[in-house]
């Protein structure tokens, strides 16, 4: 075990379906390797739309259903300092990307991703917004940031472990 500490954001539009998603698989998959002591992990909006707000009960229900409990995450906004504070800034989409270079300060901008970067076979892609879609939106949001969370934690360990 080695005691390198890696600090993740996710970030998504209102930080109730996207990221706190992508926070949950990340963490669960960090803790399951036994790596749980090495990271900071967080989640935020590049909106405040639903800060203080839970997860959308969609996505804890699809989270749950693959044993991840994302329902004591709580909505904040993404902030400048936050590039300061860790280590990898993951958008979810080009708009949100886009949002966060705006606030990125100078020479802090190769800590921000778009987290499909991390998928093989699907970089460069957003991940879709789940809110307004039917159908299985959110099932396959899941499956997305599994694939790309695993690339992400590999990506980590041959870099910083």
């Amino acid at each position: 075990m080695t005691d390198v500490k890696v600090s993740v954001l996710f970030v998504c539009l209102g930080n109730i379906c996207r990221s706190p998603t992508a926070e949950g698989v990340f963490r669960t998959l960090v803790e399951a390797e036994g790596l749980g002591e090495n990271f900071h992990i967080d989640s935020a909006g590049t909106g405040a739309y639903h800060v203080g707000q839970p997860p959308d009960p969609r996505a804890q229900a699809v989270a749950l259903r693959r044993d991840i409990d994302i329902s004591n995450q709580r909505a904040r906004q993404a902030r400048a300092s936050d590039f300061q504070k860790f280590d990898y800034v993951l958008a979810m989409d080009d708009d949100n990307h886009a949002a966060l270079s705006v606030i990125c300060p100078p020479g802090l901008d190769h800590k921000l991703h778009l987290m499909l970067n991390f998928a093989d076979g699907v970089e460069g892609h957003d991940v879709p917004d789940p809110y307004y879609a039917r159908g299985n939106g959110f099932e396959t949001v899941l499956d997305l940031l599994e694939l790309a969370n695993r690339g992400l934690l590999a990506h980590i360990r041959e870099k910083h472990f």
